[in-house]
């Protein structure tokens, strides 16, 4: 670290830690805190505000560790580069605390970190789970291919392939098939594309002629939820549902048929759809 050398061993209001990542855990959490005090009262940029903020990202390595470790057997990531990602998720975490959330910093930050890490193997993972074997088969198969791409000016023949890679052709095709779950396509690429991703002229992407859902499939599934809700309703709540959204009356014309007033005509209405309404959240 650079900057002003601390005096009797203190950098402003806080004590000054050579070596912050050989701190406890728990030692570093109750010296968190401290920083954590120290920093929101620091005027950012300053060479003590540089010292609490760093010295927070190495006493709470051992949060990163920990997280990484879940993530330890997961992909072909380097742990080194797992370290490295639940790092930038850490110091995510430190720019957004705040000590008046009550909670104490490592709940807080191991989301984070996790978060970071996740979307890290998101990220660079393959879009389909295949077998190891046909994952390192891409790679001599993206190797061939471009041998053959400079030498003949044109994409080798699974034959070709084969032969080069002293393979069988059914293990050629079954690694070009694999290697397709390498990454997902977009729904915005042409339906008509060629094999170097040239649109055709129909203009249609994969979007427009893939099946969707059905915006009526959830109307009916409630309406079957609502039929036996409503066939447990006495004969007059039935009645004002049916002129008030079959018959589409008002309130006032639905109290005038049945001799009561305008108020208790809403009333009962919105008894009746607070019991139904209900009733379909019991049912979910």
């Amino acid at each position: 670290m650079t900057g002003e050398k601390a005096v009797g061993e203190y950098v402003g209001d806080l004590p000054w830690i050579e070596d912050a990542q050989k701190i406890a855990p728990k030692d570093a959490r109750e010296l968190s805190r401290l920083f954590f005090d120290q920093l929101q009262a620091l005027e950012e940029g300053t060479w003590e505000y540089q010292y609490a903020r760093n010295t927070l990202i190495e006493m709470n390595q051992s949060l990163v560790r920990f997280a990484a470790d879940r993530f330890r057997n997961r992909g072909s990531g380097e742990m080194e580069d797992i370290l490295q990602v639940g790092t930038i998720g850490l110091i995510k975490a430190i720019d957004r605390f705040d000590l008046s959330r009550e909670v104490e910093f490592t709940s807080f930050a191991v989301p984070y970190i996790v978060g970071e890490i996740k979307r890290y193997f998101r990220d660079t993972s393959w879009a389909v789970h295949v077998p190891r074997r046909l994952q390192e088969l891409r790679v001599e198969l993206a190797k061939a291919q471009d041998h053959f791409s400079v030498l003949l000016n044109r994409r080798p023949t699974v034959a070709e392939l084969a032969d080069h890679l002293e393979l069988s052709e059914e293990e050629i095709v079954e690694g070009l098939v694999a290697a397709s779950g390498y990454t997902a396509g977009s729904l915005d690429l042409p339906a008509d594309a060629d094999d170097d991703g040239q649109s055709g002229s129909s203009g249609r992407v994969y979007a427009d002629i893939m099946g969707g859902d059905d915006p009526a499939m959830e109307l009916m599934e409630d309406i079957h939820a609502l039929a036996p809700l409503i066939g447990e309703l006495d004969k007059r709540a039935q009645r004002i549902l049916e002129m008030r959204f079959g018959e589409e009356k008002t309130q006032a014309e639905i109290g005038a048929e049945l001799g009561v007033s305008q108020m208790q005509i809403s009333r009962l209405l919105s008894r009746t759809l607070a019991e139904l309404r209900s009733g379909m959240l019991a049912t979910d």
